[in-house]
C-alpha cells in the first residue's frame, strides 16, 4: 500500500475525505452540448473536478441483424486515451474500455429501453438506423465511469438525424434535421466504492485507488435499476450492496437533473 493510500485511509477513519468533501459529495460537473457539430450529429463534454471525457454521436443507414429484423442498432465505443492517464496504452481495447462501453454505457441504454430501437427501423429486415456512440477520456482524476456514462447521455440529448434521401438511398451529412432522438428515460450511472466501512461517491484517483470494492448502478428517472456491475477486490454484504443502491439511486437523480 503506498504512502497516500494508507493517507487516504487514515482520514477516512477520522470521516475526512481528501479533499474535504462529504461522503455523498460530487466536485463540480460542468456539461457541454454541440462541441462538434461538424464531425457528428451529436456531441458533449463533461467534466466531473478534473476528470474529462468527451462523446459523439453519429447515425448510419444499415441492415438489421437476424434476429430482430425491425429494430435499429446501437453500438457503443469507449476510448481510454494514453493522454488522459499514463496507465492508458494505444492499442486494442482493454478490459476497462470494453467494461465501460458494454456495461455502463450499453447495457444502460438497452436495459433501460431509454432508446426506442424499433423507431429506427426504416424497412422491415431490410433498411435500419445505426447509433454509434463513442467516448473519450481527456483527463483521468477518478470516476470516469460516472462522467462516461453521463457524456453519452448529454451526447444523444443533442444529436440530431441527418437529412436522408430514402428514394436513392443517400444521406446528406451536411444538413441537420431538427429530429432528435426519443429518450424515454435518462438512465444515469453512479459509482459507489467502499472503503472499510465509508461508501463514497465520486472517487478521485487516490480514492479509487484505496477502495476495497465498487458498485456501478445505473437506474431510470422511476428509479428502476436497470445495471448493475461490481468491480474491486472484495465481497460486498447484502446490505452493503443495499446501501450503495440507495445511494446511486438518490445521486442519480441529482445528476439526472442536470440533463433536463
Amino acid at each position: 500500500m503506498s504512502i497516500v493510500e494508507n493517507h487516504v485511509i487514515q482520514l477516512l477513519q477520522k470521516n475526512i475525505r481528501l479533499d474535504k468533501r462529504k461522503p455523498d459529495e460530487f466536485r463540480k460537473i460542468s456539461i457541454q452540448y454541440g462541441i462538434s457539430d461538424k464531425s457528428a450529429e451529436g456531441s458533449a463534454r463533461v467534466k466531473i473536478g478534473n476528470t474529462e471525457v468527451v462523446a459523439g454521436v453519429k447515425f448510419a443507414i444499415g441492415t438489421p441483424f437476424p434476429d430482430t429484423p425491425d429494430e435499429g442498432a446501437l453500438i457503443a465505443n469507449v476510448e481510454l486515451l494514453p493522454l488522459s492517464s499514463p496507465d492508458f496504452e494505444s492499442g486494442p481495447p482493454g478490459i476497462r474500455s470494453i467494461e465501460y462501453a458494454r456495461a455502463v454505457v450499453d447495457r444502460g441504454l438497452r436495459e433501460s429501453e431509454a432508446i426506442g430501437l424499433k423507431k429506427l427501423c426504416i424497412k422491415k429486415g431490410e433498411k435500419i438506423w445505426m447509433v454509434m456512440i463513442d467516448v473519450y477520456s481527456l483527463n483521468d482524476a477518478g470516476n470516469l465511469s460516472d462522467a462516461i456514462g453521463l457524456c453519452a447521455l448529454a451526447a444523444l440529448k443533442d444529436a440530431k438525424f441527418p437529412k436522408y434521401d430514402e428514394k436513392n438511398d443517400v444521406i446528406d451529412y451536411k444538413e441537420r434535421t431538427k429530429k432528435g432522438l426519443e429518450l424515454k428515460y435518462l438512465p444515469v450511472s453512479i459509482t459507489v466504492i467502499k472503503i472499510g466501512d465509508k461508501f463514497l461517491v465520486d472517487p478521485t484517483i487516490e480514492e479509487e485507488n484505496a477502495m476495497e470494492a465498487r458498485l456501478s448502478v445505473t437506474s431510470v428517472d422511476d428509479g428502476r435499476i436497470c445495471a448493475v456491475q461490481k468491480g474491486g477486490y472484495a465481497t460486498l454484504k447484502p446490505e452493503d450492496i443495499d446501501k450503495m443502491i440507495e445511494i446511486s439511486i438518490e445521486k442519480g437523480k441529482e445528476l439526472r437533473n442536470l440533463l433536463k
